[in-house]
């Protein structure tokens, strides 16, 4: 053990670690309320970055590392990706037969 640090604690300040946590309880909650999938992806990114920070603080960078680029950047990308597809393909208002069936005969009225 260093002499020089004997009196010091080892491990972050707990609150800290409380402050951390409440911001990544409070990030996950928004993230599950916002029912807007663009402002879903900008706020699930918000979180990401603080459950990273979250590992920092508990001392795991290299988690820290992975869950910065997964969660903050990589996963809202591929959700905002798949949004620009879907939003970019046309609504179709008809309603189609199945392929193969053929398509219901008019009918037609007796007089």
């Amino acid at each position: 053990m260093n002499v020089l640090l004997a009196g010091v604690p080892e491990g972050p300040p707990d609150l800290l670690v409380a402050v951390v946590l409440l911001g990544v309880a409070a990030a996950g909650t928004a993230t599950v309320l916002t029912r807007d999938p663009l402002q879903q992806a900008v706020v699930a990114s918000f979180f990401g970055l603080l459950l990273g920070v979250a590992f920092l603080v508990l001392q795991a960078p290299d988690v820290a590392l992975s869950q910065i680029t997964v969660g903050a950047v990589a996963l809202p990308l591929m959700i905002l990706l798949a949004l620009a597809k879907v939003r970019r393909q046309p609504v179709d208002t008809q309603e189609r037969p199945p392929e193969g069936d053929p398509a219901p005969e008019p009918r037609q009225e007796e007089a």
